[in-house]
């Protein structure tokens, strides 16, 4: 019969143990806040607008609770999905909640001018559209401000920033 010795129970105790206080690090994360299905209200986070056009399926406004990063950020923040190219990934937003569909759109390189997802900016409430001059990625919106996604040839949301 194979005897482990004393100070290798003692360190595999120790790795169980370990790996048991990791295991409950992760359990107790504060999990990310939870969109909401309509606009932010003051600066409690950045509004997020999502108009389909063509594609159908009209327009959706989210909030992404807090202070979101990047333009991307908000997006997924408020609950949308999103696909990036194969050949740019997430720097370059090819569908939003699988709109177009992967029939339409391969999502290989950038899609083509006449249909593709224009980023706007809006400063609040009521203010005008503004096209992005940055990319989603790079873009910090501040929290009481409104992010637009429209789809098209490059025509900003089709309502108000809410």
């Amino acid at each position: 019969m194979f005897r482990v010795h004393n100070p290798v129970r003692r360190w595999l105790a120790s790795l169980v143990a370990a790996g048991v206080v990791a295991v409950g690090l992760v359990a107790v994360e504060p999990s990310p806040q939870v969109a909401q299905a309509a606009a932010c209200t003051g600066t409690s986070g950045v509004t997020v607008v999502v108009d389909y056009g063509s594609l159908g399926g009209g327009v959706q406004v989210a909030c992404a609770l807090g202070d979101p990063a990047t333009g991307l950020a908000a997006l997924q923040g408020a609950g949308f999905t999103v696909t990036g190219t194969q050949r740019w990934g997430l720097a370059f937003v090819c569908r939003i909640n699988g709109q177009p569909t992967a029939a339409t759109e391969p999502c290989v390189n950038t899609p083509p001018v006449s249909a593709y997802w224009s980023y706007w900016h809006a400063s609040g409430s009521g203010a005008a559209w503004t096209y992005s001059t940055s990319g989603a990625t790079s873009y910090n919106p501040a929290p009481g401000t409104v992010e637009g996604w429209s789809f098209g040839s490059g025509a900003a949301p089709s309502i108000t920033a809410p």
